[in-house]
């Protein structure tokens, strides 16, 4: 890899994971100075290594220079070092010289503790959200303003008032306790959900399907089974549907980057390997007598991963929507639920319960109500697809829409 590629790799890949380490040893009150030291790393490397040559170990030249700048950096700040150490209840001359360990292993429990940090109930779900994809995935703040479609201040702020949150609860990093974790977990559960679905499909930004962001919300969730108080039900349930979404990603967009509609892909692009990783996690995740979210999307998305058009299908799906929109109700689950029972019930039938959905500002109403009329009434389809192009919310939709206009750009 060309030395202007490997940089920016290995700080998508790296970053996340120094900071992780530094951040659980100073404290979560203290995630600034780890995000700081984390990123002098990153400069020094962009400072030496075009005049020295690239190290014959990259990643260990990263974590020898990052140790070794929070060494310095207590030594240099006595009262910083006095302060962290009294709140992790060590002597501060045994934390100053204590090693920071930057092994596999403990880079693994770090992210995961601090996934569980971010993730306290103090902190609003955006604001989790926006700590999770800064420390544990190295986003910048340009790209969180993106995903949540505001600016730079907004994002500043926001995480600064969620470190604020940390640092004035002393949240530990640390697995919670076993009276915990349930509840902790829902919320890390969410987080790991809307980071694959803004990879998923985006209508935050261009381009729309985000494949980095749906690995790193499945590398974040394998890590979570792996850890054994936190391997609950609900959590394969979320493995086995981001398995099943991600294995038609290939398929999704063509070469031009224009998304690619369910019916009309290439089954032979699908990842079959995902496939049956999805289902085994499904099946793992048949265990107990709760029902989540989880569980009925990761069993839509298994009934998705047959291409056939069959009646069994479509009545499996529609009743799985059924029970969802008990459990979580969303105006995307019921669009995509009449979808289901145009299949079973036909069109007409379908329409008349769209209609009663009215949900008029939403572009995907229209777009339903136009793919149901064609083939009925092509004029009020054309109608019902003119109203969702003026409503579209990204470039893809539009593309999409037009494409079903007959409007050739």
């Amino acid at each position: 890899m060309e030395q202007q590629e490997l940089i920016p790799h290995l700080f998508r890949t790296e970053f996340r994971k120094i900071v992780a380490v530094l951040g659980k040893h100073f404290g979560a009150g203290h995630l600034d100075v780890a995000e700081d030291l984390a990123s002098d790393t990153f400069a020094a490397a962009l400072e030496t290594w075009p005049y020295r040559g690239i190290p014959a170990n990259p990643t260990a030249w990263l974590y020898a220079v990052a140790r070794n700048k929070a060494l310095n950096y207590l030594r240099r700040n006595r009262h910083f070092t006095r302060e962290v150490a009294d709140q992790l209840k060590k002597d501060p001359d045994d934390f100053q010289e204590s090693e920071i360990d930057l092994s596999e292993g403990n880079i693994r429990d770090s992210q995961l503790q601090m996934l569980f940090a971010v993730c306290h109930p103090a902190i609003s779900v955006p604001a989790q959200v926006g700590l999770a994809l800064r420390i544990l995935c190295g986003f910048g703040i340009d790209e969180i303003a993106t995903a949540f479609l505001t600016n730079k201040e907004t994002v500043n702020k926001r995480l600064f008032r969620a470190r604020e949150t940390l640092r004035r609860e002393q949240v530990a990093i640390e697995y919670p306790g076993e009276g915990e974790i349930e509840s902790r977990l829902e919320s890390v559960l969410t987080t790991l959900y809307l980071l694959f679905s803004e990879g998923y499909y985006s209508e935050s930004r261009e381009p729309v399907i985000r494949e980095d962001l749906c690995a790193e919300a499945m590398r974040l969730t394998a890590l979570l089974l792996e850890a054994g108080p936190a391997n609950s039900p609900e959590a394969n349930a979320l493995f086995a549907l981001m398995s099943f979404q991600a294995s038609r990603l290939g398929a999704r967009q063509n070469g031009s980057g224009e998304l690619i509609l369910y019916q009309d892909q290439d089954e032979s692009l699908w990842d079959a390997a995902l496939i049956a990783q999805g289902a085994r996690y499904l099946n793992l995740a048949s265990r107990g007598s709760r029902l989540s979210r989880y569980h009925l999307e990761a069993g839509i998305a298994y009934w998705h991963t047959i291409k056939e058009d069959t009646r069994e299908k479509w009545e499996n799906i529609l009743y799985l929507y059924n029970l969802l929109l008990q459990v979580a109700y969303s105006p995307v689950a019921a669009l995509n639920r009449t979808y289901a029972f145009s299949k079973i019930h036909g069109k007409e039938a379908a329409i008349r319960e769209a209609e009663r959905l009215k949900l008029s500002g939403n572009p995907y109403y229209f777009t339903l109500l136009g793919e149901l009329h064609s083939g009925l009434d092509d004029e009020k389809a054309r109608m019902h697809f003119e109203k969702a192009l003026e409503l579209a919310r990204t470039e893809a939709d539009r593309r999409v829409i037009q494409q079903r206009l007959g409007i050739r750009k």
